[in-house]
């Protein structure tokens, strides 16, 4: 099966891009190729102009407080792993700790460097780092691997409490499912939404085998997704074929 998700507000929409950014910039930082950390520095670049809004750790803090709300009456159900719980309550409590303690808006200490924000303007150009462009960049990626492990491990470490806060959010979500069973009929499917339909994500799941991808649309009267061809003559076009799938309302 492949899952295809499909945020239903904005801020999940940023949750999830951050998410994406983060598992990008800690997977090409990990490696020692120079153009790895090239990527990684990019990365670093979108997250902080994704994370940028300033309601971002305002919106987190609020959604951890709520959430540990939520959860501390569970510590005394018999049905709940205790151990699970509290390992969740202490990160939540960490995480907002981390997030209390930034000061101006996320992303602040790159901004705050004038090499970096060279870099960055200079990244925004198509093949506009070489090496005549920005000889020190070029200096930076021929140091030592470890060099710039330590450089990229220093940049990444004041978003943890963000790239943290964001991922037990999206967890709880995720977590928080309806699943039900469903039929896209010549590759169409609508539903009509009630107060008990009413979610923050979409989790749609199809055999990673069909030739097609859903276009899902949404708002808090109506679901509609249309499943779209990718190879062959339905390329671009809602396949004439039922389709069936999985369909999980996730909200917090």
């Amino acid at each position: 099966m492949i899952r295809y998700e499909h945020p239903l507000n904005e801020r999940i929409r940023t949750l999830m891009r951050l998410e994406d950014l983060f598992a990008r910039t800690h997977f090409f930082a990990s490696r020692d190729d120079p153009h790895e950390h090239h990527a990684a520095l990019v990365s670093l670049f979108e997250i902080t102009d994704v994370a940028a809004r300033a309601d971002l750790k305002a919106d987190l803090l609020q959604e951890l407080e709520r959430q540990k709300q939520v959860l501390l009456p569970l510590r005394d159900n018999a049905q709940i792993d205790s151990q699970r719980l509290a390992r969740l309550l202490a990160e939540i409590d960490v995480v907002s700790t981390g997030l209390l303690a930034q000061a101006g808006k996320v992303g602040t200490h790159l901004r705050e460097s004038e090499w970096l924000m060279a870099v960055k303007q200079r990244a925004a150009i198509p093949g506009g780092v070489s090496e005549f462009d920005l000889p020190a960049y070029h200096h930076w990626l021929n140091r030592t691997a470890a060099a710039r492990h330590g450089d990229l491990a220093l940049w990444m470490e004041p978003f943890e409490p963000i790239r943290t806060g964001g991922a037990i959010v999206l967890h709880l979500l995720r977590e928080n499912a309806r699943t039900s069973r469903h039929v896209a009929y010549h590759g169409v499917f609508q539903l009509m939404l009630t107060t008990t339909k009413v979610a923050q994500l979409l989790r749609l799941s199809v055999d990673s085998d069909l030739p097609c991808v859903p276009e899902i649309s949404a708002n808090k009267y109506a679901l509609n997704i249309r499943f779209i061809g990718v190879s062959g003559m339905n390329r671009g076009n809602v396949v004439d074929d039922d389709v069936a799938f999985e369909l999980a309302f996730c909200n917090l």
